[in-house]
Formats: C-alpha cells, sequence, structure tokens
C-alpha cells in the first residue's frame, strides 16, 4: 500500500513541477532536480525491492533510514545550491546598484548644461525665463 502512495506521490511531484514550467514559475535547471528527485520517489514506489536491494548492499540495517540519510545529503545539496545561487544574486545586484550611482551621477553632471527648457534631474520644470 505504501509503494501505491509513493507512486502517486511522484506523479504528483510531476505533474506539479510541469505546470510550473509551463506557466514559467519555476527555471528549467530547478525542474530538472525536481523531475529527477520525482523520478527516483517512482522507480522506488514501482520496484520496492530496488530499495530492499540498496539497504543489503550499503549495509544499512533498515531501509527507512536509508531513506532519511539519502533525503538529508539531497537537502543539505539544495540548501548549499540555492545559497551558492544567492551569493551570485546578491554579486549580481550589488554591481548593478554600483553601475545605476555611477550613471546617476553622470546624469546629474551633465544635466545643466543642457537645454534649460527641459526638466532637471530630480523632475522640476526648469524656468526658461529670467528671473529679476
Amino acid at each position: 500500500m505504501i509503494a501505491f502512495y509513493g507512486i502517486i506521490f511522484a506523479l504528483f511531484i510531476i505533474g506539479i513541477v510541469l505546470w510550473m514550467l509551463l506557466t514559467r514559475r519555476l527555471r528549467e535547471k530547478y525542474a530538472a532536480l525536481w523531475l529527477v528527485i520525482a523520478l527516483a520517489v517512482l522507480i522506488l514506489g514501482v520496484f520496492p525491492g530496488l530499495l530492499l536491494g540498496l539497504t543489503h548492499l550499503l549495509g544499512v540495517a533498515v531501509p527507512a533510514n536509508l531513506l532519511f540519510a539519502l533525503s538529508t545529503v539531497l537537502l543539505i545539496g539544495v540548501a548549499l545550491h540555492l545559497s551558492w545561487e544567492l551569493s551570485q544574486v546578491e554579486d549580481e545586484t550589488r554591481r548593478l546598484a554600483e553601475e545605476v550611482a555611477i550613471l546617476r551621477d553622470q546624469y546629474e553632471s551633465l544635466a545643466p548644461r543642457q537645454d534649460p527648457g527641459l526638466p532637471g534631474p530630480d523632475g522640476d520644470e526648469r524656468r526658461t525665463d529670467p528671473v529679476g
């Protein structure tokens, strides 16, 4: 009975991942990871003897212990990958903020040389008539 629920769960994960891919809510590189996980769960659900054989091969006493160990390794890998991605995004955000600051400074230094009728860098309308 537990194998049946594993198959249903794997098919559910595959369906959700495909739906998220089609609606552009999940990027392909993350979808590949989740599809591999879902396929592994599906294979273990269809062939539960594989888990028993792997348990004996690795010398683990209880198949559930092997599943928990593999799940822990998987979660550590996902957390490490997401931490790496976050670091990349932070570096890119910092670089873009610096670039915007440089461009803003260049714009503000060029703005006084422009036509006095154009709006200034702060959006205020400049006066075209002499004040006196």
